[in-house]
């Protein structure tokens, strides 16, 4: 496991394990969360190989049910993105075939400065002028307001030890209602990369399915109870191709297992069939939704 208190140097980059954060030359660099998990393990075995399998635990966990290939491939480059590295000539991260990954530079560990010894609230500070009746009377007062402060904060000490789970989003494979078979792997692929995005957000609150059996059903035997029971998820993603007076256009919609409500739908229109934005639009879409309706919602 990587230390939560270390701070790793690399030519001119510091990446702080505490925090997830990487700078080059002192300036920050935006560096998501998943691909800051995977360079900390990286970082924390430099010069040997971290296998795919390690990599997939240390970044979703071995309960997550994606398209881990997709997914892994998506935080190596964004590594490499932020780091300014190539995958043809990698001087950070070497690609090992069928393997893993390995971190080839030079690297430097050393003791996280900012991360501070936690103080006892209880415990008041000893001037030895001051006698043993006024330290107890002092005691009794820091005890006291440690009571206080701790009665306070019980209903927040209690969630954060019972905290909610992740929400579980389920991603049906979308369909191609247009007739036209020309449209079907684009279709088929694109729910494939609203899950790759959707892993991305927030890795703590969001836990995506996208591979599961009764989500590559044919819609006209996809039952919702039915997807609900079997892959326990709390909120379902459709989307359709369908064809439109003036072209094309693609339906979606953000579905509330419990009780099955329509949380958001949305239709997406291109016209003369022009589907060259047909995956920055659906993707953006249901990544807002799910930040609408999922994440700033709990």
């Amino acid at each position: 496991m990587t230390r939560p208190d270390r701070i790793f140097s690399f030519g001119v980059f510091e990446f702080h394990a505490s925090s997830g954060e990487l700078r080059r030359n002192g300036r920050r660099v935006a560096l998501e969360p998943q691909p800051a998990r995977a360079l900390a393990l990286l970082l924390t075995h430099p010069g040997e190989a971290v296998s795919r399998e390690a990599m997939k635990d240390a970044v979703w966990g071995a309960e997550t049910h994606v398209d881990f290939d997709r997914g892994l491939a998506y935080v190596v480059s964004q590594i490499r993105s932020a780091l300014g590295d190539s995958a043809d000539n990698p001087r950070f991260v070497q690609t090992l075939p069928r393997k893993g990954y390995k971190f080839i530079a030079p690297v430097q560990a050393s003791p996280d400065s900012r991360v501070m010894p936690a103080l006892d609230p209880l415990t008041p500070p000893i001037d030895p002028s001051i006698t043993q009746a006024e330290r107890t009377r002092r005691w009794w007062l820091w005890l006291g307001v440690g009571a206080l402060l701790l009665l306070g904060a019980t209903p927040n000490l209690l969630r954060s030890l019972n905290p909610p789970g992740p929400s579980v989003i389920a991603v049906s494979i979308f369909d191609n209602e247009t007739g036209e078979p020309e449209h079907d792997l684009r279709v088929t692929t694109l729910s494939d990369t609203v899950v790759a995005r959707l892993l991305q957000l927030d890795g703590e609150r969001l836990a995506v399915v996208g591979n599961a059996a009764p989500l590559r059903r044919p819609r006209n035997i996809r039952n919702l109870e039915t997807l609900r029971a079997e892959i326990q998820a709390d909120y379902v993603l459709l989307g359709q191709l369908q064809r439109a007076d003036t072209g094309l256009r693609f339906v979606t919609h953000v579905i509330r297992l419990s009780d099955q409500a329509h949380l958001r739908a949305n239709q997406l229109d291109f016209p003369d069939g022009d589907l060259s934005r047909l995956e920055t639009e659906v993707v953006g879409e249901f990544e807002r939704a799910i930040r609408d309706h999922v994440l700033d919602s709990r």
